[in-house]
């Protein structure tokens, strides 16, 4: 008697996806340790701020590369190369908040702990409920380059409040984008783990960043 062995495309789908899921969250978790890598060795070297310019202008660059090249093994290079990078940027980032507050070091661990925790908890309910986020894309898009062009102001007009709100915005952003994402390579409608990585990695880089901003405001101490 012949067993049928076939894969229905159900299987296959489901098969699909699970190993995208995988292939990315193998590729967040290294890259991430890449990045704190390239964000110590810029505190231990003691580099400067680069620059809005030079960090967007390489921030860019990179993500172009990236995207260019995200169906060929030279996109891992440039996943690599665009992390190490923003780690790079925000090493000096770091060595400011430990500079000018008494509770640096606290205030970092506690906007680390707190993107883990947030990045964990959305990442986990959207694998759990396996409920489809795809219709906050549009209003995802909308609002990340409303925040990015108010922030582009604030920082050179320079509004403290403004810098604020921006920030709060981009908690709530940045946590729609970890729901989106995740939800999208569940469904399917993300087949790419590279730019699936580079997707989470930018959310959870903006998250701390902008959790690092608030606790500075109304928990740091000089």
């Amino acid at each position: 008697m012949k067993v049928n062995t076939a894969i229905s495309p159900s299987e296959a789908s489901i098969l699909a996806t699970n190993k995208v899921l995988k292939n990315t969250y193998l590729l967040l978790s290294m890259t991430l340790l890449f990045s704190a890598m390239t964000a110590g060795l810029a505190m231990a070297l003691e580099l400067p701020h680069f620059g809005p310019i030079i960090t967007l202008a390489g921030y860019f660059g990179l993500l172009f590369l990236t995207t260019k090249f995200s169906n060929r093994a030279l996109g891992l290079v440039f996943v690599f190369a665009l992390t190490g990078f923003m780690g790079l940027t925000l090493g000096p980032i770091l060595t400011l908040y430990i500079k000018a507050f008494s509770n640096g070091h606290e205030l970092i661990m506690t906007a680390l702990g707190g993107t883990g925790v947030i990045f964990l908890g959305l990442s986990g309910y959207a694998l759990t409920t396996r409920k489809d986020f795809s219709f906050m894309g549009g209003f995802l898009m909308v609002g990340i380059l409303v925040a990015f062009l108010v922030g582009l102001g604030a920082l050179f007009f320079t509004i403290p409040a403004l810098s604020l709100a921006v920030s709060a915005m981009f908690i709530l952003l940045m946590s729609g984008m970890i729901l989106f994402q995740t939800s999208a390579i569940i469904h399917g409608g993300e087949t790419n783990y590279i730019l699936a990585t580079v997707s989470l990695y930018v959310s959870i880089y903006n998250l701390f960043l902008s959790l690092l901003q608030l606790l500075g405001v109304f928990s740091g101490e000089d």
